[in-house]
């Protein structure tokens, strides 16, 4: 498991709605300190900003954007508390899964990033994926609370964990559907007016058309915030046609974001293609159309010809 492409996936999983939140730990441990990284250290993100990190170094959580710092210093403590107690766990656990590899020197990692979401429906969901040395290594059933081995490796882990006399996949359940969501709603009450801000996306289509007749089809939305996006090429304004390639929701300077969708279709008359996109700063759905006659100033057809509100 490549854990940075998880945490991209994870953050972008909340529906596109306004009051969508989700809370998320990224919790590491490493083997060496050569390795120029702390033994150990957690990342707390609300939605998408990092909010708090904790490092075995300091032994302490430190605030990271400017509304969490309005939380009461007990609210600090117990955070602290949480992540020392953790801390000894997750070292034990890195050295008996070298041990599961045959790994008795060396820098290697063990990773886990867990979390939950409250939609704006009501509903919650709760997630965890853990890693060793970038690939997967288990992960949680959060319907029966119990953790599954995602590689031959991690079967001697997984039955250790699962075991009655240890139960760890009930526990993070439990954590996942009570005191996750309990810190999620405390954290976005303090942050709401950061956190729900909403930036409508700009979009550009074009296309270029090659001789064996298809087209190539791309649509950018950019500008938008928060993360959350639904992007998709229609055809004749009903048929969705499945992407053949989607770039990952990428982050700019000024904290939008952006994303691009391509796809590829036959070359042929009557046919109209639109790019349609879901945002929570939209009302309705944001519809973009290509018009293949037209052309930009690189002989590229770029152009944005309709934009329209369904």
């Amino acid at each position: 498991m490549k854990l940075i492409p998880i945490l991209l996936l994870f953050l972008g999983s909340a529906a596109v709605h306004a009051d969508s939140h989700s809370l998320l730990f990224y919790e590491t441990t490493v083997s060496a300190p050569g390795s120029r990284l702390p033994v150990y250290f957690i990342v707390v993100y609300v939605d998408d900003q990092q909010i708090a990190n904790y490092s075995g170094d300091t032994q302490q959580t430190l605030p990271k954007t400017e509304w969490i710092k309005k939380m009461e210093p007990e609210l600090w403590d117990e955070s602290t508390k949480l992540s020392q107690t953790a801390e000894p766990f997750m070292r034990h656990n890195l050295q008996v899964v070298m041990k599961e590899f045959n790994h008795t020197g060396g820098t290697h990692t063990y990773q886990s990033l867990y979390g939950c979401e409250l939609r704006d429906d009501g509903s919650t969901a709760g997630n965890q994926r853990d890693g060793y040395d970038g690939r997967d290594f288990l992960y949680l059933d959060t319907q029966r609370g119990i953790f599954i081995p995602a590689i031959h490796e991690a079967q001697l882990t997984t039955q250790r964990w699962n075991s009655p006399e240890v139960r760890e996949g009930e526990r993070m359940k439990s954590f996942l559907d009570t005191f996750c969501l309990e810190w999620l709603k405390v954290f976005t009450e303090y942050g709401r007016d950061d956190l729900e801000i909403r930036v409508r996306p700009e979009v550009k289509v074009w296309g270029r058309q090659h001789p064996d007749g298809v087209t190539r089809l791309q649509c950018l939305a950019y500008g938008f915030h928060p993360r959350a996006v639904d992007v998709k090429w229609v055809r004749n304004r009903e048929d969705h046609i499945p992407s053949d390639e989607a770039s990952p929701i990428l982050p700019h300077p000024d904290g939008t974001y952006q994303t691009r969708v391509s796809v590829e279709v036959p070359t042929r008359e009557g046919d109209t293609y639109s790019c349609h996109v879901e945002h929570s700063s939209l009302e309705e759905t944001l519809t973009v159309t290509w018009d293949p006659n037209a052309e930009s100033k690189d002989k590229m057809q770029i152009v944005i010809i309709a934009v329209s509100q369904h």
